[in-house]
C-alpha cells in the first residue's frame, strides 16, 4: 500500500431529502486511515433533517465542510457550488444515498497517488432494495488488463460504455477546470461533464475494485418520474457535442460511438412508461429525429441487431406512427408471454374452499359500491383491541371531526378489550368486508392484511407502534436471524397503501425513510398516544395505581423487556426473584412481557414473590402502566421514548447487547446516548436502584438530553395534529429539526 500523502482527495456530497440514508454515506467516506481527505457536504435547502445530521458530522469531524443553500438550486448546481469550494487534487462526487465499501476511498487515494491520471475509474455495484447486489458492466473491461499505470488513449473507445455518472470516476481538479466543464441544471447534468472528460483525459487509470454502492431506492431515481424534463437530454448531448467540435479531429474517433450511444439512450427515454407523457411522445419522437441528422456521423453503421436497425431508420425518417406500431408489436408479444406464464400459474392454485370463496365475492361485491366518504377505520396491533397511536387519534377525532364515523377492527377475542359505546366488528365477518370495502380512511399501527385492496379515494395513515431503535423494513435484510420468513417484496406491497406515515422524532423519520421507501406523506407530529403521558396528573396517577393494584406507598418499577428474535418462548434476563429480595418490600414490579409471548401464572412457577410482582402483560393500554409507575427497566423496547416524556427514572439493563446488535441491528449508539443508568450485569443492574443511581443527577441530565433528542415533538397535542391534516385536510405544524 502506498504511503504517499502527497494527493489530496475532496469529496463532494450534494445533499436533499436523503436523511434516510446520509448518515452511512458520511460515515462510508470519513475513515481515519486516508491523509488529506476532505468532505464538502451541500446542503440543497434539503427540507427534511439533513442540515441537521450534516452540522453533526461536521461539528465532530473536521474534514466536513458543510454548505446550506437556502433555494434548492437541483444536483448539477449544487455539485459545481461545492467544486467551487474543494481544494483537493482531485475530486469525487458522491450521491448523498449512496455509500462507499470498506476500504474504497484508501484503495481510490492509493490508486490515484500511484498513477496520477486525469480520470481514475472504479467499479461499482447496484445494491436493490429487494436485498441483490449486482456488480456493474464496468468489470469487463478487466478480462484484458491494460497496461499497469494507464489506460491506453486508443482502448478508451469501451469506456464510452460506461454509465454517465459522474460518481463512479476521481476527477484531476485542475484538469476539469481547464476543460471549462460545469454540470448543467436540470435532468442528465452528469454526462455533459463526464463524457468529454473521457474524451480529453490525456492519462486514464482503472481500478479494478467495486468501491461505490449504487442503490437502486424503490422510490426510484428523480429521472423516473414522467415529464417535460426528460427533453433537457437533447441540450445535454447538444453540450457534448459541442465540446466534440472543439476537440477537433481528435474527437472523430468517438464519433459513431457517441452517436450510438446517445441514440440508445434517448431511446431508453422514449420507451420507458414512467418517463415521458403519452401527450409528448411525437414531440419527443421528432426532437429524436433532428437530433439525429444534426450528429449522424459520416461513417455512421446501422446496428445489427435487427429491431434496433429498424428503430434507427424510422427515427431517421421521422416516422412515429411507425414506431408506434413498432412497439405495439413488442409489448403485445411481452403481453402475450406474461399472459401465459399466469394462467399456468393459476393452472398450478388450490380454490379457495366455498366459505372463503362466499367472502371474497362477497368482498369484490362490495368493491364496485360507492366509498362512504364519513367512515374511518380503526385497527391496533393485528386486531387486538383498543390502543396505541391509533385509540388516541381515534379519541381526537370524535371531538374535532364528529361528521367522521369511527369504527374498529377486532378478533373475537379482542372484543373484550373494547370500551363501552365504541362500535367495531369482528375481523372475517360479512361486516368486516363490507367496512373494508367501503370506508374512506383506514387508521392503523401495523399493516393490514395482504387481501385487503386500496381503492382510489381510500386513504391509510400509518401511525407505527413505536420510536425504531431497531432495524426495521428493509433495513432488517441485514438481520436475517429474526426474518428468515419475512417477504419484504410482501412488506413493501403493503406499505405501499400508506398515505401518511406519523413520525415521532427525528431518528424515526430518517429510519422510515430508509426501511419502508414508500410514497407518502411524512407526518412529524410526534406520538398521538404519547399526549395522555404529557397530560397526566396526580389524580388520574392516582387512580391508576389503585386500579393495577400497586400498594400505598410502594415504589413500583414497570419491567417492560422487548421481543428477542433468537428466543422462542419468553426467557427472563435476570432473577427477577433475587432482584426483589435485594429491592426490599418496598418496591414492587409491573411485569410487561412482550406480546408475542403468552404468559400464565408466570410468578407461581418461577418461585417470585407473587405479593410484590404484578403480572400486566394482559393489561389493554401499556400507557396506563407508564402513568402509575415510578421508573421503568427496559431493555431494547422503544417504550423507553414515550416513558422519557414522563421525566422519571428509566434503566437499561442490556446484558446481551453485543449479541441483540449482532441480531437485530440498532440505529445508533444505545449506551452511549442511554436515558439514564445502564447495567450490563445482574449485580449492576440491583446496585443501579439500590444505590439511588437511577435518580441521582447524572441520570437525570442524561434523560434531558434523551428527552430533548426524542422527544421534541411530544407536545400533548400531536393526535390534535393527525386529525386535522388527515381527516380535516388542514395544513400542520410538522416537527424542526435540531
Amino acid at each position: 500500500m502506498s504511503s504517499d500523502t502527497s494527493i489530496s482527495l475532496s469529496i463532494i456530497v450534494p445533499v436533499h431529502k436523503v436523511q434516510g440514508y446520509i448518515r452511512q454515506c458520511l460515515e462510508s467516506i470519513l475513515v481515519p486511515d486516508v491523509p488529506n481527505l476532505e468532505v464538502i457536504a451541500v446542503n440543497d435547502a434539503s427540507p427534511d433533517g439533513c442540515g441537521a445530521i450534516l452540522d453533526e458530522f461536521a461539528e465532530r469531524d473536521p474534514r466536513v465542510r458543510v454548505r446550506h443553500l437556502t433555494e434548492n438550486v437541483g444536483l448539477g448546481q449544487a455539485r459545481n457550488v461545492g467544486l467551487d469550494m474543494a481544494t483537493g487534487d482531485y475530486v469525487w462526487f458522491f450521491d448523498s444515498d449512496d455509500y462507499a465499501t470498506e476500504g474504497a476511498v484508501r484503495a481510490i487515494h492509493d490508486r490515484l497517488a500511484e498513477t496520477r491520471p486525469d480520470v481514475l475509474l472504479f467499479d461499482y455495484a447496484r445494491s436493490y432494495w429487494t436485498g441483490k447486489t449486482k456488480r456493474s458492466i464496468i468489470n469487463h473491461l478487466f478480462r484484458e488488463p491494460p497496461a499497469p499505470d494507464v489506460f491506453r488513449p486508443e482502448d478508451r473507445h469501451s469506456v464510452l460504455e460506461l454509465m454517465m455518472t459522474a460518481w463512479n470516476r476521481a476527477i484531476r481538479r485542475e484538469f476539469l477546470l481547464e476543460q471549462g466543464l460545469r454540470f448543467s441544471s436540470g435532468y442528465y447534468e452528469d454526462f455533459n461533464v463526464t463524457y468529454p472528460l473521457l474524451m480529453a483525459a490525456e492519462r486514464l487509470s482503472l481500478l479494478d475494485r467495486v468501491c461505490y454502492i449504487y442503490r437502486q431506492r424503490r422510490r426510484g431515481a428523480i429521472t423516473k418520474t414522467a415529464g417535460k424534463k426528460h427533453f433537457d437530454a437533447f441540450a445535454q448531448y447538444d453540450r457534448v457535442f459541442a465540446f466534440m467540435e472543439k476537440m477537433g479531429p481528435r474527437a472523430d474517433q468517438f464519433r459513431p460511438l457517441m452517436f450510438n450511444r446517445m441514440l440508445w439512450h434517448l431511446l431508453v427515454i422514449l420507451e420507458r412508461e414512467d418517463r415521458v407523457e403519452s401527450s409528448e411522445e411525437a414531440r419527443f419522437f421528432a426532437e429524436m429525429s433532428h437530433i439525429y441528422h444534426r450528429y449522424k456521423p459520416v461513417d455512421y453503421a446501422v446496428p445489427e441487431d435487427p429491431i434496433l436497425a429498424r428503430k434507427h431508420r424510422l427515427i431517421e425518417k421521422n416516422d412515429h406512427k411507425g414506431f408506434q406500431k413498432l412497439r405495439a408489436t413488442e409489448k403485445a408479444e411481452k403481453k402475450r408471454q406474461k399472459k401465459e406464464k399466469k394462467r399456468k400459474k393459476d393452472k398450478r392454485t388450490l380454490k379457495n374452499s366455498v366459505k372463503a370463496r362466499i367472502k371474497t365475492a362477497y368482498y369484490k361485491m362490495q368493491l364496485r359500491r360507492p366509498l362512504e366518504g364519513n367512515v374511518a377505520v380503526y385497527s391496533a396491533y393485528w386486531y387486538r383491541g383498543y390502543s396505541c397511536n391509533p385509540a388516541a387519534i381515534y379519541e381526537a377525532a370524535k371531538d374535532l371531526a364528529p361528521g367522521v364515523r369511527g369504527v374498529w377492527v377486532v378478533k373475537p377475542a379482542g372484543r373484550k378489550n373494547m370500551p363501552q359505546g365504541v362500535d367495531y366488528v369482528v375481523s372475517g365477518s360479512l361486516k368486516y368486508y363490507r367496512l373494508m370495502a367501503r370506508a374512506k380512511y383506514f387508521v392503523n399501527n401495523v399493516n393490514f392484511p395482504d387481501e385487503i385492496v386500496k381503492r382510489d379515494g381510500q386513504v391509510h395513515v400509518m401511525t407505527q407502534h413505536g420510536t425504531p431503535l431497531k432495524k426495521m423494513g428493509l433495513d432488517q435484510m441485514e438481520y436475517p436471524v429474526g426474518t428468515s420468513d419475512m417477504d419484504f417484496k410482501a412488506l413493501i406491497a403493503r406499505s405501499d397503501r400508506w398515505d401518511y406515515l406519523v413520525s415521532s422524532n427525528p431518528l424515526s423519520s430518517e429510519a422510515w425513510d430508509r426501511g419502508f421507501p414508500c410514497n407518502y406523506e411524512m407526518l412529524e407530529i410526534g406520538y398521538p398516544r404519547n399526549d395522555r403521558l404529557v397530560n397526566a396528573d396526580a389524580a388520574e396517577r392516582a387512580r391508576l395505581r389503585a386500579e393495577i393494584g400497586i400498594p400505598e406507598g410502594k415504589t413500583a418499577i414497570l419491567y417492560a423487556p422487548t421481543h428477542r428474535d433468537y428466543q422462542r418462548r419468553y426467557t427472563p434476563m435476570f432473577d427477577i426473584g433475587r432482584f426483589l429480595r435485594e429491592l426490599g418490600p418496598d418496591h414492587v414490579l409491573l411485569l410487561r412481557a412482550h406480546y408475542f409471548y403468552k404468559l400464565k401464572d408466570l410468578a407461581a412457577d418461577m418461585g417470585w414473590p407473587e405479593d410484590r410482582l404484578i403480572d400486566v402483560s394482559q393489561h389493554p393500554t401499556v400507557e396506563d402502566l407508564a402513568i402509575a409507575s415510578d421508573a421503568l427497566l427496559t431493555d431494547y423496547s422503544s417504550i423507553m421514548f414515550d416513558y422519557a416524556n414522563l421525566d422519571r427514572p428509566i434503566v437499561l439493563y442490556v446484558n446481551d447487547l453485543e449479541t441483540y446488535t449482532r441480531t437485530r441491528g440498532l440505529n445508533f449508539d444505545l449506551v452511549a446516548n442511554a436515558p439514564g443508568a445502564v447495567a450490563m450485569t445482574e449485580d449492576e443492574l440491583i446496585d443501579a436502584f439500590t444505590s439511588g443511581a437511577a435518580w441521582d443527577d447524572q441520570a437525570a441530565k442524561a434523560r434531558a438530553a434523551f428527552r430533548d433528542r426524542f422527544c421534541p415533538w411530544d407536545d400533548g397535542h400531536a393526535a390534535e395534529r393527525a386529525v386535522r391534516r388527515v381527516f380535516l385536510n388542514e395544513p400542520v405544524r410538522t416537527g424542526a429539526h435540531p
